[in-house]
């Protein structure tokens, strides 16, 4: 039998989703906890892989089991689990449901801080510059005109394709922060972190907004801008289909 956790975590003290042999990995922690109360070593498939300090609001996980479970696995589950690491459900999938290759969507949120603040210097990265928010959404709309976003990817990636298809890409001004909210079929490594660091670029007037035409055709990870730090990135929405579930 095949079911789905449904999950958050807080990915400061974590080296990213993904087991690695010498760091702690969100993975790593479920895994363990799972395969104590299951009482067989249980390995769990993600949705995606978060790196090192990205949050995730909402993640998807899968993994087999030879007896059923119930829902109070969930309750189990996070007797087990630090306190960074939250499971919010779990539900029975078809055997050949995916939590990676049959999501629809992802959604991602970036959070910038423009006053400093003592309680959410973990949770936003802090911008000490006025940027403007109409240049940025201006920016935003023009990578719907584009589907290769190579020169937002990380370099030396084994990818087979850097097509990306951006459903939703917005800023917009929430008390004293500036959210991003971008949404597609699937994201390449650092993508989301590249993509807000250039239009900070643009909000910054060191870049026109016309000139993102050229980057991304340039398909150039150098000519884009720089990478802003993880603690700001939240995975927020996965979608399926619905007839994944039983």
């Amino acid at each position: 039998m095949r079911y789905f956790l449904e999950l958050s975590y807080n990915g400061t003290a974590y080296h990213g989703w993904q087991n690695q042999p010498n760091a702690i990995s969100v993975q790593e922690v479920i895994e363990k906890a799972l395969s104590t109360l299951l009482n067989t070593k249980t390995s769990i498939v993600g949705a995606g892989r978060t790196d090192a300090g990205v949050h995730a609001k909402q993640m998807f996980a899968h993994f087999e089991t030879e007896h059923p479970v119930t829902r109070n696995l969930v309750y189990k589950l996070n007797s087990f689990l630090p306190k960074d690491v939250a499971i919010h459900d779990l539900f029975e999938v078809n055997t050949e449901a995916h939590a990676r290759f049959d999501a629809l969507s992802r959604t991602y949120l970036y959070r910038i801080a423009t006053k400093k603040n003592v309680f959410n210097f973990n949770n936003a990265y802090f911008v000490n510059q006025e940027l403007d928010l109409g240049k940025m959404n201006e920016a935003s709309q023009i990578l719907f005109q584009y589907t290769d976003f190579q020169c937002f990817s990380k370099t030396n990636t084994d990818v087979k394709t850097f097509n990306c298809k951006i459903m939703q890409a917005e800023w917009r001004k929430v008390e004293d922060e500036i959210h991003f909210t971008v949404k597609a079929d699937r994201f390449l490594r650092n993508m989301v972190r590249a993509i807000v660091g250039t239009m900070v670029n643009i909000g910054l007037g060191k870049i026109e907004v016309d000139a993102l035409h050229n980057i991304i055709q340039s398909k150039s990870r150098s000519e884009a801008g720089f990478s802003v730090p993880a603690h700001g990135l939240y995975l927020t929405n996965i979608a399926y289909p619905e007839e994944i579930k039983i």
